[in-house]
């Protein structure tokens, strides 16, 4: 079971929220709003999505990690390194 499963519903609903944001970037973008106010939007919903993945990297660690490392030390070391490089994509993008 994923470690975000009990808060399963709140990110389904902040995603719905940021499909609602890229849509309406979609819309200014059609009818020619101003270059910064669109930027404006982007960045809002660039920080909504690394709120949401933040929370989901929280509760695989919470969760995932911890019941791995509990499980042995090898699969302990192996979610840490599995959970470093996803980190690293984050911080990436």
């Amino acid at each position: 079971m994923p470690g975000y499963t009990g808060s399963k519903d709140d990110y389904l609903k902040r995603l719905a929220r940021i499909e609602g944001q890229v849509r309406g970037i979609k819309r200014m973008v059609d009818e020619d709003t101003y270059c910064i106010d669109v930027l404006t939007q982007i960045s809002a919903v660039t920080k909504a999505l690394q709120a949401v993945g933040l929370g989901l990297m929280e509760d695989h660690l919470g969760h995932c990690v911890v019941n791995a490392a509990r499980e042995s030390q090898e699969a302990g070391d192996a979610k840490v390194r599995e959970a470093a490089e996803a980190i690293a994509r984050l911080v990436r993008s």
